[in-house]
């Protein structure tokens, strides 16, 4: 006999003998009430051990906390709708790239394609790594009715989809989109997004830097913050939480950032992250891997409101 059957084996005796227990104490007068409840207990303990042995042990179901830098899935958002002045509706989706640093891309077709609006609907091809939030629109008709849009993405061997609807409690407006999911409706705000111009982008080639610059107008609003430098942790103590993200300051006021929508490989930006703006503008470069058509994304935010504009360009293959 082993350990684990001699152990399973006095548990029952223990169990045994309370119920025996239970039977002197109606002997004695203890009461049918409490009669029944020291049998439940003295049972439930004898079944409790006869089924714990044989019951198979319990997995956890997905594993949170383990941070997987690449082969995760590509899930789709359903960001809400948005009510247009002609009465039409927009269908606004974003994605959730659970992949840490892979980035993913997924040409238009039987692997990323949009149900009632075409497999080729205008969505992004190239996923960056985590959340992005309000990235394109349907746009569907006055009598949409209760239809459904479904954007549909397959990466690393793995399909999720989003539903997009009319349900009531689902409708947003362009702010929630300017503030990146700020429900506020802003009624005593007098703050407005900033307006965004893109300079002419000179003759693209592959793998050389090609300058992006755009002007940024603002009226100001809200004001830009006043922060101290920051002071580091005594090397004796816990301390507080220190960003060690090695991305340097972040702008205080308003800043532009540059973001890759789609294209056949990587466009690598020279800095990436929020660039701030000097004088009305911000520059910088971006190469292409290869050549082909890309879309990017040029955002400019106030840190309230942010204003995006959608930028197509075509790269060629460098002349022998």
């Amino acid at each position: 006999m082993n350990a684990t059957s001699r152990t399973r084996d006095s548990r029952l005796r223990q169990a045994s003998a309370r119920l025996a227990g239970a039977r002197r104490a109606k002997a004695a007068g203890l009461g049918i009430r409490g009669f029944s409840v020291l049998v439940a207990i003295a049972t439930g303990a004898i079944h409790l051990q006869a089924q714990t042995p044989s019951s198979p042990p319990k997995l956890p179901t997905e594993l949170s906390n383990i941070r997987f830098n690449s082969g995760q899935s590509v899930v789709p958002y359903f960001e809400g709708w948005i009510r247009n002045s002609d009465g039409t509706f927009d269908l606004v989706f974003g994605y959730f790239n659970r992949n840490w640093e892979q980035e993913v891309v997924i040409p238009a077709g039987p692997d990323n394609t949009v149900e009632l609006g075409g497999p080729d609907s205008g969505q992004p091809t190239y996923f960056l790594p985590r959340r992005q939030r309000f990235v394109f629109r349907v746009r569907v008709p006055k009598d949409f009715g209760k239809k459904e849009v479904v954007w549909s993405l397959t990466a690393n061997g793995r399909t999720e989809h989003a539903f997009g609807s009319l349900i009531r409690e689902q409708e947003i407006t362009e702010r929630v989109v300017m503030t990146n999911g700020g429900y506020d409706p802003g009624l005593t705000d007098p703050n407005k997004p900033p307006a965004v111009t893109l300079s002419p982008i000179q003759d693209a080639v592959a793998g050389r830097p090609v300058t992006l610059s755009v002007a940024v107008a603002d009226d100001g609003l809200p004001k830009p913050r006043v922060t101290s430098a920051s002071k580091p942790a005594s090397s004796g103590s816990f301390g507080a939480q220190v960003n060690s993200s090695g991305s340097g300051p972040r702008p205080i006021g308003l800043a532009v950032n540059w973001m890759q929508y789609g294209g056949p490989s990587k466009v690598t930006f020279e800095a990436p992250g929020p660039l701030p703006v000097t004088d009305g503008h911000a520059v910088t470069t971006a190469t292409f891997a290869e050549p082909g058509t890309y879309q990017l994304v040029v955002s400019a935010t106030d840190r309230a409101m942010t204003t995006r504009v959608p930028v197509t360009l075509r790269v060629r293959a460098p002349s022998n």
